[in-house]
């Protein structure tokens, strides 16, 4: 390994341990900064998260004649404001009707979602098993790409386009049992 790719390592590895040891003994204080500005415990963690990512993100413009504490404290700062803002966009649009509207739209399209979701059902028992047992393990069991790809021996590449074919053809058939009778495309 050439020097220059040794050095470089043993910097960024000094620098991580540097950062670690920085950040765990300031971590509950920028805890207890966070709680006081988001009350959720669970939201307050999520938020110190976020903020130790930042810290390190930014930790080569770190001061280390400065305390490290009171900086952490400004990411965190940023990171929570972050947070109370989304909330609060979230909140003004729950509050102006966005979940009434979402929920009547849905009852207004649940007929002909149904009547899709039938079509589809009766698509799945025409796909032969491999494809049929392709989606069922993708959408249903939420299996890894990688884990059908493996079962499958196919190629994860081979797995992703294949899974595509199998969705347009759902889509086809799906399309062809909504037309009324009569009708051929």
């Amino acid at each position: 390994m050439p020097f220059g790719k040794t050095h470089q390592s043993d910097d960024r590895s000094a620098a991580q341990q540097r950062f670690l040891s920085l950040f765990l003994r300031s971590e509950r204080e920028i805890f207890r900064y966070v709680a006081v500005l988001v009350p959720n415990v669970a939201d307050a963690e999520d938020i110190v998260q976020q903020t130790a990512i930042a810290l390190w993100e930014k930790f080569d413009a770190y001061d280390p004649n400065q305390p490290f504490t009171p900086w952490a404290c400004r990411f965190a700062l940023n990171k929570a404001k972050q947070w109370i803002e989304r909330r609060q966009r979230w909140q003004t649009l729950l509050e102006g009707g966005l979940a009434e509207e979402l929920a009547q739209r849905r009852e207004e399209l649940r007929p002909d979602i149904e009547v899709r979701l039938k079509h589809l059902e009766g698509c799945l028992r025409k796909l032969p098993e491999e494809q049929r047992s392709l989606v069922e393990g993708y959408y249903y069991r939420r299996d890894s790409i990688e884990k059908l790809a493996e079962t499958s021996s196919r190629t994860v590449a081979a797995t992703y386009k294949t899974l595509q074919r199998v969705r347009q053809s759902l889509q086809s058939c799906i399309e062809n049992a909504a037309k009324p009778e009569g009708v051929v495309q």
